[in-house]
């Protein structure tokens, strides 16, 4: 029989936890953060809310029915975690559940990347009154159970996908003095290598956002790309063509039109030719009556020529 199950990504953050506030995992003492403080699926009785997963909700259950991120992430999977009380001293300071709690609602509050996954927060400030940080604003207060333990929900679908919880507890871990920062050296490496391969890649290969191919050669050996470098290539061997043209044509005399017509035809290709002229949608007589007579029957003989090579 299907049953709630705790899933992996929770128990991270609780053996995290009891890796750092139990401080003598052998004894029990008032002040350690014990294993049973630390909990994620409700016992076998409890019905309904995020310490149950599919088998165990009621119809109409607010940790399903509420938010879309919940009710399409619902599995047999429990979605809540409890925290239970402590005191370790840090840096010459104390550190409870209750200081616990407030940073943790502050981080909300404050919209900090790694808490878009809590739904909620249910906890005690004072030891007095019970306060419930929701992030859909729906309550703002819950049970006197509270009062001694503080009650995380993670919107179900991040408990689906399995998301890693684990950095914002580090991070709470770490700006109390318990453990280290993370290695943001580490990080920043692996993103400039990331980087730099995306630009190698563009460079040399290519990609979906680097424009239209084009061929550098036409018929030679190489393929059409879309890569810089073979772009580079292909602008090059486009001006190449350009200042060829530029010599071929600065030995002529501007003032004939005749040189100029042989010049200008000298640099196009019989496919190139054919195909400028239908997309003008010109014949030889038509363009042969906008030139001058005298050099009408020129133009008609050579393009009629390079036609029909």
């Amino acid at each position: 029989m299907p049953m709630t199950r705790a899933p992996a990504n929770l128990m991270d953050v609780r053996r995290l936890l009891l890796a750092h506030l139990d401080v003598d995992p052998e004894t029990s003492r008032p002040q350690d953060l014990e294993p049973a403080e630390v909990g994620i699926v409700a016992d076998a009785s409890h019905r309904g809310g995020y310490h149950c997963g599919s088998d165990r909700v009621v119809p109409g259950d607010y940790s399903v029915v509420e938010s879309t991120r919940d009710s399409s992430g619902l599995t047999l999977d429990a979605s809540g975690l409890d925290i239970g009380t402590f005191s370790v001293t840090s840096a010459g300071r104390t550190h409870n559940l209750r200081s616990l709690s407030l940073w943790f609602v502050q981080q909300c509050v404050a919209g900090t990347a790694d808490t878009r996954d809590i739904r909620e927060i249910i906890y005690s400030p004072d030891g007095k009154t019970v306060r419930r940080w929701d992030r859909l604003g729906k309550r703002s207060t819950g049970d006197s159970s509270h009062l001694w333990h503080t009650h995380f929900s993670f919107f179900r679908d991040s408990t689906k996908a399995g998301r890693d919880q684990t950095p914002l507890f580090r991070r709470y871990l770490s700006e109390i003095g318990l453990i280290s920062p993370p290695d943001m050296e580490d990080d920043m490496s692996e993103k400039a290598e990331n980087e730099i391969h995306q630009v190698y890649t563009g460079l040399f290969y290519g990609g979906n956002s680097m424009g239209r191919a084009v061929d550098p050669d036409g018929t030679g050996p190489a393929k059409a790309s879309n890569s810089i470098v073979t772009k580079l290539d292909y602008l090059m061997a486009r001006l190449d063509d350009v200042a060829s043209g530029v010599t071929t044509l600065s030995g002529k005399d501007w003032t004939d039109e005749p040189a100029i017509v042989a010049g200008v035809l000298a640099g196009l290709s019989p496919q190139r030719l054919a195909e400028a002229l239908a997309t003008a949608g010109l014949t030889p007589e038509a363009i042969a009556a906008a030139v001058p007579p005298d050099i009408a029957r020129k133009v008609v003989d050579e393009l009629t020529l390079r036609l029909s090579s």
